[in-house]
């Protein structure tokens, strides 16, 4: 009799076919078709974006962590790779060609990855598109000092200090180095000769780029941000030594952006700071962002302090408090200054936004309140005479 066959061994399982990546460009192309600003990744979450101010989710279906480990795989350089190892969170910026231009966060929460993508404009807009207020043109053109673009996260402060650049490249012939982490926007000369340096990736630091860059023959330094002691020290010394800074810093308007640059150094020192601050400061320009009633968007309201002699003496004084608020309000004609409140009642007054968002991001809501019903408050004088347009 035949030996019986043995049972033939079952067939291996197939190989699961490997995950597509996730798809992050349709993600982002949908957030820049719809005038987003920022996108946020995080798992149990469906992509969201900031959409004039808010955010919104996408009608797309909620993240899961192999999408975020996608994600990460295609974007995230080597060397942000191992700096999101040691320190669990890591910046950086992309380009996506057909999409945009892209500044990332991403950053560890619970566990979990998660990003943040802020949309950067290939070109830096004009001020006229971006409805800043003119007197912002002859800041720009101002030969030397030093000039701090302040305002919260999300403000406008890097757009509003690109279309600055951009106005000085048109209108000069200067040789402009910016020491930027990420690089935002690009700048192509046009009258300039304009490198920007991206930390990371160009120079090792912040401090290593500023210690060399005024060996470098510039005329023009653009700071992305004032961070600490080392930087604000170099960028006074720019300053003083006839070369123009322009930097950010976080503070919510001018009076707490001179105090802020003052907390930087001991009570020892605040005799020497206040004379050197006093000398080397050109303006302060503070951002807030409205949501628009004519249209979809916002607009920034702005304040805008220069120094003049009376705020310099100010400055200078450690006798006296700081009076910023009223030095705007007597500056208005004669120099451009601006506060908030009065930017807030020009766009108000124009139907660019409405009376609930005006008083929501104004700094003395009962003072503006009783301006618009016609009852002069103790800021009356400069609430006329602005003449923003908006577009």
């Amino acid at each position: 009799m035949a030996n019986p066959q043995p049972p033939s061994p079952a067939a291996a399982p197939a190989a699961a076919p490997a995950a597509a990546p996730y798809n992050f460009k349709l993600v982002l192309q949908t957030m820049v078709q719809q005038g987003g600003s920022d996108l946020h990744l995080k798992i149990g979450r469906p992509p969201t974006m900031r959409l004039n101010g808010e955010l919104v989710p996408m009608e797309l279906p909620p993240l899961k962590p192999e999408d975020l480990r996608s994600v990460g795989e295609q974007i995230i350089p080597p060397k942000q790779r191992k700096e999101f190892d040691e320190t669990k969170d890591a910046d950086f910026a992309i380009g996506v060609p057909g999409i945009g231009r892209f500044r990332v966060n991403v950053y560890q929460q619970r566990g979990s990855l998660a990003y943040a993508f802020r949309a950067i404009a290939f070109q830096a807009m004009t001020m006229e598109e971006l409805n800043l207020p003119p007197v912002l043109k002859d800041i720009a053109m101002k030969n030397r000092g030093l000039v701090l673009v302040t305002g919260i996260t999300g403000s406008g402060k890097s757009t509003a200090l690109a279309s600055m650049i951009h106005y000085v490249n048109e209108h000069k012939h200067a040789n402009i180095i910016t020491i930027e982490d990420p690089i935002e926007f690009l700048h192509r000369d046009i009258n300039c000769h304009i490198n920007q340096r991206e930390v990371g990736t160009d120079t090792v630091s912040f401090s290593q780029a500023l210690r060399r860059v005024l060996r470098q023959d510039p005329d023009i330094i653009m700071i992305g941000e004032i961070r600490d002691l080392e930087t604000l020290e170099i960028a006074l010394k720019a300053a003083d030594t006839g070369h123009m800074v322009f930097s950010t810093l976080h503070t919510m308007d001018a009076a707490q952006t001179i105090n802020r640059v003052l907390s930087f150094y001991p009570p020892n020192e605040q005799a020497d700071i206040r004379f050197q601050l006093s000398s080397a400061l050109q303006a302060v320009v503070s951002l807030r962002l409205v949501p628009r009633i004519d249209r979809p968007g916002r607009i920034p309201a702005c304040e805008i302090l220069v120094n003049s002699a009376a705020v310099q003496d100010n400055i200078r004084d450690a006798s006296k408090s700081l009076n910023i608020p009223d030095l705007i309000r007597e500056g208005t004609v004669q120099y451009g200054m601006q506060s908030f409140d009065q930017s807030l009642m020009n766009w108000y007054q124009k139907g660019v936004i409405s009376y609930e968002a005006a008083v929501a991001a104004s700094t003395s809501p009962a003072e503006f309140a009783l301006r618009t019903q016609g009852i002069a408050g103790t800021s009356d004088a400069g609430f006329s005479g602005l003449s923003q347009d908006a577009r």
